[in-house]
């Protein structure tokens, strides 16, 4: 699998992230074949977070044998500086480690919550903290919605952070407004040498009522070739160091094929694949569930 250097933080990461979410309502068995799958397929980042279910349990056995070879990041999604500091050591504790590779500041969509977790009392303080103290080495921010570019390149004019994880697919490249607080966005971490990791490459849209077939909270791509299309067109972009993969254990193959062939998707092609789902559009609408 292809590597990419994950910005100043030097590591190099697979482009394909293993997307912990995907661990969080399954079995401990079920997990120890989808993380056995990313490995013996040459995924060496895995991306999980406190508030992905049962997510840092499934991963922490496997800590002893494989946490020299992996590049380990978790998330905090509390506000607070206390119950920041408070989740992010719960999670080193589920998750059997000492450190982290890469801890951020989870779900930061618009800018109240920005507000929120860099003031005095803020989770920023706690996750500097952890940090300082040698419970991680880096930081970054994650987010989703439409407004998540603008707010992490606010973010980034308020804190250094080492990385950023936020939304970009092909319908989402297509929106003008989107694409250019993208753009921008990509200026500023390029500028600053900060690693860029994307979210919802395979996300087609959001479920219709009654429809469900997968634990992740947007429908999927899950035909083969609109996956590797859809892959392909994100990894297309020089600035984008990783993807991370979609939360339900059974797509991941899907996702794993996908960056072995995305070499045979053309430019044309992949807009001919995705240009014609008639139902492609954005997972951020009225439908989105409240995460």
């Amino acid at each position: 699998m292809e590597t990419r250097r994950l910005g100043r933080i030097g590591h190099a990461s697979s482009v394909l992230i293993f997307g912990g979410a995907a661990l969080g309502e399954c079995t401990q068995d079920e997990a120890d074949a989808s993380v056995r799958e990313a490995l013996d397929a040459g995924i060496n980042h895995f991306d999980t977070a406190a508030a992905y279910g049962g997510s840092e349990d499934r991963l922490g056995p496997w800590m002893a044998d494989i946490r020299d070879r992996i590049f380990l990041a978790s998330k905090v999604t509390e506000r607070s500086y206390d119950a920041a500091w408070a989740s992010i050591n719960r999670s080193l504790e589920r998750l059997r480690v000492d450190h982290l590779d890469l801890l951020q500041v989870h779900s930061v969509c618009d800018l109240p919550t920005l507000d929120a977790v860099t003031g005095d009392d803020g989770a920023l303080r706690a996750v500097v903290r952890a940090r300082d103290e040698g419970l991680t080495t880096h930081l970054g921010i994650t987010g989703h919605t439409h407004a998540a570019p603008s707010v992490h390149l606010e973010a980034l004019r308020r804190f250094d952070f080492d990385s950023v994880l936020t939304p970009w697919n092909f319908r989402l490249g297509q929106d003008p407004a989107f694409r250019a607080d993208f753009e921008q966005l990509v200026a500023e971490v390029q500028a600053r040498d900060v690693a860029l990791m994307t979210i919802k490459a395979v996300a087609r849209r959001n479920w219709y009522p009654g429809e469900k077939s997968y634990d992740t909270w947007y429908r999927p791509f899950d035909r083969q070739e609109e996956v590797t299309a859809a892959i392909a067109w994100v990894l297309a972009h020089p600035a984008i160091s990783g993807v991370a993969t979609a939360g339900a254990t059974s797509l991941l193959r899907l996702a794993i094929r996908a960056e072995r062939d995305r070499a045979t998707m053309t430019e044309a092609r992949i807009a001919e694949v995705l240009g014609r789902v008639p139902d492609y559009s954005s997972p951020f609408d009225e439908r989105m569930p409240a995460i």
